[in-house]
């Protein structure tokens, strides 16, 4: 029930051109305003041309929805078309108690019309503005993006029992005399030759970690960016796995890792040799002349590293030869070999003028190209339009961590906390972030759920039927576990949980029935709890809901006239503890 007291103005906020104001096409704006949660009972949005030939300007009123909600605000939304390609706007706002417009951050009864001696004086200026929509402007993401399903690929790691090849490190030597290290043997032959399976699961795109000839596993550390690894394949062995892969109408995404070389890469070579007379001293960071690498553990290195590894130098990505390096082999790759997109590694430390030109080398390339930042936290200012269409969203596995399946899991909290990531961004950018579980670089989910792959199923249902682009990483739908860096890349298994893998297909299939770029996301307040998740898909293809029982205990569910299409426990009423409920 909404009170009766006045509107709480500190708890106002609208943020013109931003996620609070953003086009979603040439002639459709969405606009946003954030109020103190039951404080407002009504809130309408006032729009027009603001280069109304006429004064004052002619405003149309669009009443506002509260489309989310979180532990201290309501957030209003208006979705709307518009003919204007200059538009001006401003809010009313009430409730019991008072009503005011607000624009220009102020609050006010009146509206910005000045009259002097019979004369009306328009202050038009005063209102909120979206000054013109550009349609070079408008933030999206390439469309096939917004329809993948991603599987995630640790090279190394793709080797197991099936094919019959044992697991095994190696080692190759360059034709320059460097060493390229494996450690269990995963190579691209093995992917080309399980390709049927991973399609069958239902993904539509595969994303490598790094492939080019690198000194460690990892392959993070890299010596070579024109070139495979050779513990991996061979360029023409790549060429190959792309050819079978767009065979299939699936994309390939593949690592850049920009940010760092390895200590072997020719130009950081060529520093140690000629030091301060080396033409690429101004391509790495903090040179303490003589360079040399530290020969123990003790041994401060004297540069710049990634995350402290003298191995990894960092790269000073200010310098516009690196810039130009970088973005030959952006394209390099997209024009030789045909690839799809960059996951671009320690994103977001990396100058942004570099991503600037990456993306304008990338996207003269083949303008389709995704682009996805290494970005944990918050990316709202790497994702405007001119460096990346997408991040890694880690707050998502964040959120399923600690209130879908921690020891102090609350379905309500997780509800508002994905609301409050829902509207981080722009629609068309949220429909592209990449929602993930599990990465090279974190412990894998089933092991955070303890094994308990009821947990887990909840969370990949989650992952599955939420904004955004859903990733598995290998191995997820066979169960593997794993705390540890060796443990979490294991070598792949293939017939651990068949169960599992129908499961994890039937959840992408629903996907895929019932989720459009344009469907759009609820979360079902009433019907929603501690215990209880509740959200509703609703679009051309049908409205899908979705329902989520965090609790250890079994919850009251009432079907109604409703289809079920999945569900943990067949066809009966109760929402079983740690159960799920799918139904159209």
């Amino acid at each position: 029930m909404k009170n009766n007291m006045k509107i709480n103005r500190e708890a106002v906020l609208h943020i013109p051109l931003s996620n609070y104001a953003f086009a979603n096409s040439e002639h459709k704006l969405t606009i946003r305003i954030r109020t103190q949660k039951d404080n407002v009972s009504a809130c309408t949005l006032y729009y027009g041309d603001r280069a109304c030939p006429s004064t004052p300007v002619v405003f149309e009123g669009i009443q506002m929805e509260i489309k989310a909600r979180d532990e201290l605000f309501d957030y209003y939304e208006a979705t709307f078309e518009t003919p204007y390609t200059r538009v001006c706007y401003y809010f009313k706002l009430q409730n019991e108690g008072e009503w005011t417009y607000y624009y220009s951050e102020r609050f006010s009864n009146e509206l910005a019309i000045l009259y002097f001696e019979r004369n009306i004086m328009e202050e038009r200026s005063e209102y909120y503005q979206y000054p013109y929509i550009l349609r070079t402007e408008i933030q999206d993401v390439p469309a096939w993006f917004k329809k993948a399903v991603v599987y995630n690929i640790f090279p190394d790691s793709f080797v197991g029992e099936k094919s019959g090849s044992p697991t095994q490190p190696r080692e190759v030597i360059l034709e320059n005399g460097k060493v390229c290290r494996s450690r269990l043997g995963g190579t691209l032959k093995e992917v080309i030759k399980n390709l049927d399976y991973i399609q069958a699961l239902g993904v539509n795109c595969i994303y490598f970690n790094p492939i080019f000839a690198a000194g460690e596993y990892h392959k993070y550390d890299t010596i070579d960016y024109y070139h495979i690894d050779p513990c991996l394949g061979t360029d023409e062995e790549f060429k190959h796995l792309v050819e079978e892969i767009h065979k299939r109408e699936m994309k390939i995404i593949i690592d850049g890792v920009f940010n760092h070389c390895s200590w072997e890469f020719s130009a950081f070579e060529d520093v140690m040799d000629k030091g301060e007379n080396s033409k690429y001293i101004d391509w790495f960071y903090d040179l303490k002349f003589p360079v040399r690498r530290p020969q123990s553990e003790k041994e401060k290195p004297g540069y710049a590293c990634f995350a402290y590894e003298p191995k990894m130098p960092k790269l000073n990505t200010s310098n516009e030869e690196v810039q130009k390096y970088f973005a030959n082999v952006g394209t390099y790759w997209i024009r030789e070999y045909e690839i799809d997109g960059w996951r671009l590694d320690v994103a977001n430390e990396i100058d942004r003028n570099f991503w600037r030109k990456f993306r304008e080398a990338v996207k003269k390339e083949n303008k389709e190209a995704i682009l996805i930042g290494e970005v944990w936290e918050n990316a709202e200012s790497w994702l405007r339009g001119d460096i990346f269409d997408s991040t890694m969203n880690y707050e998502f596995r964040r959120i399923c961590r600690d209130h879908i399946i921690g020891d102090n899991k609350n379905a309500l909290t997780a509800a508002k906390q994905l609301e409050q990531m829902r509207l981080r961004y722009p629609t068309n950018l949220v429909n592209g972030q990449l929602n993930l579980l599990d990465s090279h670089d974190v412990p894998r989910f089933l092991s955070l759920c303890r094994g308990d792959l009821r947990k887990w199923k909840l969370a990949c249902i989650l992952l599955m039927l939420f904004p955004g682009v859903p990733s598995l990483f290998y191995g997820d739908e066979q169960a593997i576990c794993g705390m540890k860096e060796n443990e979490y890349r294991n070598p792949m298994v293939w017939s651990q949980n068949t169960q599992l893998c129908e499961f994890v297909h039937k959840i992408i299939e629903i996907r895929k029935e019932y989720i459009e770029e344009d469907t759009s996301y609820e979360v079902l307040w009433k019907e929603t709890n501690e215990k209880r998740l509740t959200f509703v898909r609703d679009g051309r293809k049908g409205r899908l809901f979705v329902s989520l029982n965090v609790s250890d205990m079994d919850q009251e569910w009432n079907r109604g006239e409703k289809n079920m299409i999945l569900s943990s426990a067949g066809d009966k009423e109760p929402l079983e503890a740690l159960g799920y409920k799918i139904y159209i």
